[in-house]
């Protein structure tokens, strides 16, 4: 199949968002009833998104040309495809690599002066998406939504606004009621969480704590699950003593991140006794990962770091959660685990177990 130019030319203004209206609504409808033309529109997207992620003009065009030789000494006939690439192309593949070093750039300058700037001794861990991010979040959007148009109609899918914060979440029961630190969501119009699968949930608040940082969530979607299996793991509501080895895992980024240490303290900020201190390294983006000791028991959730020369992470204890649980109306139909699954496991299946019922929040703000 070749790529003819009126395609071309209109998936790269598909990409850049410079469509207007009216003819994105051409296009959509297009692409939903003429099978070879979607075929096409898509591989044209495809190779240009290829080429302008790497940049490396000379490698494509080996590529090709050994993709062509193969061919010809093949004694067997086969069906080739043909690919007309537009004389400017090159020339965009260009511009696209300078941006790409400009960017890296701008994010390590960034990255240096945000460190350099923080001194407050008690930061809360929720991620906050920057400039940078959002410019690359629309981008990889408009991909995403060319691909589901084309494969998957029915999927859940986020808000068309970008996300404002992110946090984590854990699983209070299998039917989707889940705890998460109150600062990751109350700064936002609506919460999604994104599971290990990629799949987006719209939540709703059910209950919250501001002075304890707990907020307790629901997805709203009927018959919900985050597993096959019940909730393996169990809450304790006693404090457990100095030393105790903790693990925890949470996203600080677009993927699960295991993290483990130990109580330092059994009281947290400024002595705040609803509150652990915990040796434990953790980022922004963790704030309401679940904090659990070796037998698969939940002690807390994080919820903030110390400054750089106070190297302490703090947790909100599970007692806090279990005080707000009880002031739901309907807590009666909220049954928490009983059984704890996790005890005799060893740590890479206790984390292969929770990553169901691990995921990350995200919020967003109009």
């Amino acid at each position: 199949m070749s790529i003819n130019n009126n395609t071309w030319e209109l998936a790269e203004a598909y990409i850049a968002g410079s469509l207007p209206q009216e003819e994105l609504n051409e296009l959509n409808n297009r692409l939903a009833g003429d099978v070879e033309f979607t075929n096409e529109f898509n591989e044209a997207i495809n190779l240009i998104n290829s080429i302008n992620g790497s940049g490396k003009q000379k490698r494509f065009r080996t590529m090709l040309r050994d993709v062509h030789e193969k061919q010809t000494l093949s004694n067997q006939p086969a069906k080739t495809k043909r690919i007309v690439l537009p004389a400017h192309f090159w020339r965009t593949a260009a511009v696209a690599a300078g941006v790409a070093i400009l960017t890296s750039t701008i994010t390590i300058w960034s990255i240096n002066y945000t460190l350099k700037k923080s001194d407050s001794k008690y930061n809360t861990i929720s991620r906050k998406v920057g400039a940078i991010e959002k410019v690359q979040a629309q981008q990889q959007a408009q991909q995403n939504k060319l691909i589901e148009i084309i494969n998957t109609k029915n999927k859940p899918t986020p808000p068309p606004s970008d996300v404002k914060y992110t946090g984590t979440g854990f699983a209070l029961t299998n039917d989707g009621y889940f705890v998460t630190a109150y600062h990751v969501i109350s700064d936002g119009d609506s919460v999604y969480i994104q599971n290990h699968d990629g799949d987006y949930f719209k939540a709703f608040v059910v209950n919250f704590n501001a002075d304890a940082d707990v907020a307790i969530l629901k997805v709203e979607k009927k018959n919900f699950r985050f597993g096959k299996n019940e909730v393996p793991y169990t809450f304790t509501g006693s404090k457990a003593g100095l030393g105790a080895g903790i693990f925890t895992l949470g996203y600080p980024k677009d993927e699960v991140v295991y993290s483990e240490g130990y109580i330092s303290a059994k009281n947290g900020f400024q002595g705040n006794t609803l509150q652990y201190t915990l040796e434990l390294p953790a980022g922004h983006g963790q704030s309401g990962s679940p904090v659990i000791d070796g037998n698969g028991n939940i002690l807390g959730l994080l919820t903030a770091v110390g400054s750089q020369n106070e190297a302490n992470t703090y947790a909100v204890s599970s007692k806090a959660l279990l005080e707000l649980l009880h002031t739901i109306p309907n807590a009666a139909s909220l049954h928490l685990p009983k059984s704890n699954k996790l005890g005799r496991m060893s740590r890479e299946q206790q984390i292969e177990k929770m990553e169901a019922y691990t995921f990350s929040v995200k919020v967003y703000k109009k």
